[in-house]
């Protein structure tokens, strides 16, 4: 049982070996980057949304405490002039008003931790995608360097029928003195 156990693994391996080569890694990298650019301009697009609502939200929250400051001198006056119903009616409106303001400040906390959270991921993405652009290019490097025929086609390797004579003149002396 072993035996059939260690020829299963040595062909799953010859046979990842074949995938491996035959699936050109410096392709599948190249897409790997183009991925995460497009994941990562994603992120940032929402991170500019998320900035954009905070702003929003923090300009509603500007304009709450002075409509909040126009009700309780509206107050003041009704309750000096003795209108109890106009006072019910703008104690309702702070009231809602105050309950606005809260449900502001929720919503920005949690815009806060969320732009928190995906800024952090943004920056990490960038970092795992600069290491991924340079594996790219050692792997286009290597590749390029790695091309049967660069080096054939290299003059500066070629032989001469001049230089081969000197060659075996030199062995063939050599040869004989030995």
């Amino acid at each position: 049982m072993a035996l059939i156990t260690r020829v299963a693994r040595l062909f799953r391996a010859d046979l990842h070996a074949v995938l491996d080569r035959i699936e050109e890694p410096d392709i599948l990298l190249r897409q790997a980057v183009r991925d995460m650019e497009e994941q990562l301009a994603g992120d940032r697009q929402r991170l500019r949304l998320l900035n954009h609502e905070q702003e929003q939200i923090e300009s509603r929250a500007r304009e709450v405490d002075p409509t909040l400051h126009d009700i309780e001198e509206q107050l003041q006056v009704c309750f000096d002039a003795g209108k109890d119903d106009l006072a019910r009616a703008l104690i309702r409106r702070r009231l809602e008003t105050q309950r606005y303001s809260k449900h502001l400040q929720r919503r920005q906390a949690v815009l806060q931790d969320t732009r928190t959270a995906l800024t952090a991921r943004v920056n990490e993405q960038h970092a795992q995608l600069d290491a991924m652009r340079q594996k790219a290019e050692l792997l286009t490097e290597d590749a390029a360097s790695e091309r049967p025929g660069d080096i054939c086609d290299s003059r500066e390797f070629g032989v001469r029928d001049e230089d081969v004579e000197v060659a075996f003149v030199q062995e063939k002396q050599r040869r004989s003195r030995s």
